[in-house]
């Protein structure tokens, strides 16, 4: 039986900046707590280690890793957590140097003693790996290891193959040669076929309103990064830009929310400049919303969150027809991209560079947007096939670790090639491509085992070493 990834896999809600090395450390948190509390007693527990290993170790500061246990082990959740409170929180469990277990069992834990960065270690199985270690009141260890796989996915050592999903899909697909086959076959879109597998986790009304709130995240997140000034955390001093350029397109108005914001920009035309500006302000919006721990939608990674939302609300504000039924198409159909990709290469900049980052995402939004824009299954795939041909080899180098340069503009790269993509496939006869999707998809593997560890998101090469570092303070 083939794997199962549900849309609301792909896309999910956390707290930024990274999916890899914030989303997932977190979520491995919060399953060792349930660890604990299923076979112990958290009143049974005396103190908490961490140790970070490889990429994940060698990046933590940057991206927020250290942050990200703390929040979890402390009982938070990056969907409900209130993102204003995060320093206060971390600090305090600095000062006191304590911690609230599930905030209710306090143990001693001192951040600077207690999370180990092991940057020359790194584990077979996976670059981002980090292990648990608990010590209990009768002298007994619980510890345990988490790979933090991407986009927010973390497998339990020992239980990588337990934990992949397998579900009676109606219609299973590992690879877009499959998707294309389904669809011929059940004569349905993309997005018709992603819908119908959804009905094997809950009813379509639960899913339909699941993508409506992730989008209004997204919609929240751009409003929010288009409002807010200052220069981002980590010490680059990184000046955010999206409320410059916001000011540029609309003079000094103001907007108390999402739909008047909406309607003003509708209303200054559709020009070319005017709308290019427009997609690189909302992408990077979203992307420094993430590099200041913002709450955003992994999309399918939160390096890249900020392509699938710009090129949808590229549709949905000089679009024509646009509605609720638009918003979901466009997001089951980038769902199944995402999944396509993840199956048969990765999601995981450790793992791949920023091709598995930026290349995916805008592979996933042209294809959202050449459907939504009624583009055959075809010109779909072919739309991802060209967006993610044109990323191949695209390394991951972050300057000082933190996810700020470059990979903030590159969202508003990445979704500028999705658009050129969908125009391109739809302008085109997908029976004359030379490349399929399945094709660039290997090629992007083949690459990424390629790729020399130190374009992989280590910090270690590339950007990352060429400009100097040394006066940061991160």
């Amino acid at each position: 039986m083939k794997e199962a990834i549900s849309v609301l896999d792909i896309f999910k809600i956390g707290i930024g900046p990274s999916s890899s090395h914030t989303l997932g450390p977190w979520r491995a948190a919060q399953q060792f707590l349930q660890l604990l509390k299923k076979n112990h007693s958290l009143s049974e527990v005396i103190s908490v280690r961490i140790i970070l290993y490889g990429a994940l170790a060698k990046t933590g500061k940057g991206h927020g890793t250290d942050i990200a246990v703390q929040l979890g082990l402390s009982g938070e959740d990056p969907v409900t957590c209130d993102t204003s409170g995060i320093d206060r929180k971390i600090n305090a469990i600095l000062r006191t140097k304590k911690m609230l277990l599930n905030g209710v069992h306090e143990v001693s834990f001192d951040p600077t003693e207690d999370i180990r960065f092991l940057v020359s270690i790194s584990l077979p199985y996976h670059p981002n790996a980090l292990a648990f270690l608990a010590e209990l009141k009768n002298n007994k260890q619980v510890a345990q290891t988490w790979y933090s796989v991407g986009g927010g996915f973390v497998e339990k050592e020992n239980e990588q193959t337990v934990t992949k999903q397998s579900m009676p899909f109606r219609f299973p697909f590992d690879n877009a040669a499959e998707i294309l086959r389904w669809c011929n076959i059940a004569e349905m879109s993309i997005s018709g076929i992603v819908m119908s597998n959804e009905f094997c986790w809950r009813p379509g009304q639960e899913t339909r309103q699941s993508l409506l709130n992730i989008w209004q995240v997204m919609k929240d997140c751009m409003f929010r990064g288009c409002h807010s000034r200052g220069v981002l955390p980590g010490g680059l001093q990184v000046k955010r830009r999206a409320s410059d350029l916001q000011k540029r397109l609309v003079g000094d108005k103001t907007f108390e929310d999402y739909e008047t914001w909406k309607e003003a920009i509708k209303q200054g035309g559709n020009d070319f400049k005017y709308t290019l500006d427009w997609v690189s302000c909302f992408a990077l919006a979203v992307n420094e919303e993430n590099a200041a721990f913002g709450r955003v939608v992994t999309a399918p990674t939160n390096g890249s969150a900020g392509v699938i939302p710009a090129v949808l609300q590229y549709h949905c504000v000089f679009g024509d027809d646009t509605n609720e039924d638009t918003v979901i198409k466009f997001l089951l159909t980038a769902s199944a991209i995402g999944a396509a990709f993840k199956k048969g290469a990765t999601i995981s900049a450790a793992m791949g560079g920023c091709q598995a980052e930026i290349g995916v995402s805008s592979a996933m939004a042209a294809a959202g947007l050449t459907e939504v824009l009624g583009g055959s299954v075809d010109q779909v795939l072919m739309a991802a096939e060209i967006a993610m041909e044109h990323h191949l080899g695209l390394t991951c180098d972050p300057v000082a670790g933190l996810v700020q340069v470059p990979c903030i503009e590159r969202n508003a790269m990445g979704a500028i090639k999705a658009i050129m993509a969908s125009q391109l496939a739809l302008k085109s006869s997908p029976g004359d491509a030379k490349i399929s999707l399945d094709h660039v998809i290997k090629t992007m593997w083949n690459t990424a085992l390629d790729m020399n560890d130190k374009y992989k998101e280590t910090a270690d090469g590339g950007l990352a070493v060429a400009i100097p570092i040394g006066l940061v303070e991160c």
